[in-house]
Parts: structure tokens; sequence; C-alpha cells
């Protein structure tokens, strides 16, 4: 009885999920820096949507001071999980780069 035939499918199928291995680790990171791109683009409209309510509530525009301070606090509670999530990133590069080969 020859084996040889089913080694060769075996190999096959290991080669198939080592790259489709592969491809999962490209397009997670690719999901999670257009990730990451998203949520700098939601704080920065956030943070001009809390300036914009601001310049017209110094002018005297009817702006509901209610309105101001939820646009303020939205715009520093997203400045401050931006800034958290910044800090992460470094901390695991310098951890990356400090690992020994």
């Amino acid at each position: 009885m020859d084996i040889n035939a089913i080694r060769n499918i075996r190999c096959e199928a290991i080669a198939l999920d080592d790259t489709s291995r592969r491809v999962n680790v490209d397009s997670g990171f690719d999901t999670i820096f257009s990730s990451a791109l998203n949520m700098l683009n939601e704080t920065n409209d956030l943070q001009n949507t809390a300036e914009s309510m601001e310049i017209q509530f110094a002018l005297g525009d009817a702006v509901n001071t209610h309105d101001l301070q939820i646009a303020q606090q939205k715009a520093n509670v997203a400045l401050s999980y931006t800034v958290a999530v910044r800090d992460k990133v470094i901390e695991a590069y310098n951890s990356i780069m400090n690992m020994q080969i």
C-alpha cells in the first residue's frame, strides 16, 4: 500500500492553511490601521464641532449651553481615548524594540 499520496495531500493542505494565515494577518493589520485612522478623523471632527460651538456661543448666537457642554465633553473623551491608544501603541512598539533576538 502506497501512502506517499496521502502525505502529499496533507502537506498541500498545511501549505494552503499557512498561506491563508498570512492573508488574515495582512488584512488584520489593514483593518486595525484603518480603524485607527477613522478614530483620529472622528476625534478631529468632534474637536472641530466643539470649537465651532464655542465660537458661536462667544459671538452670542443662539447656542444652548447644555449642547455646548455636551460637545466639549464628547471632544474631551474622544481626545483622552485617542491619547490612551497612542500611548499603548508606543508602549507596544518599545516593547518589541527591546526584545532580544
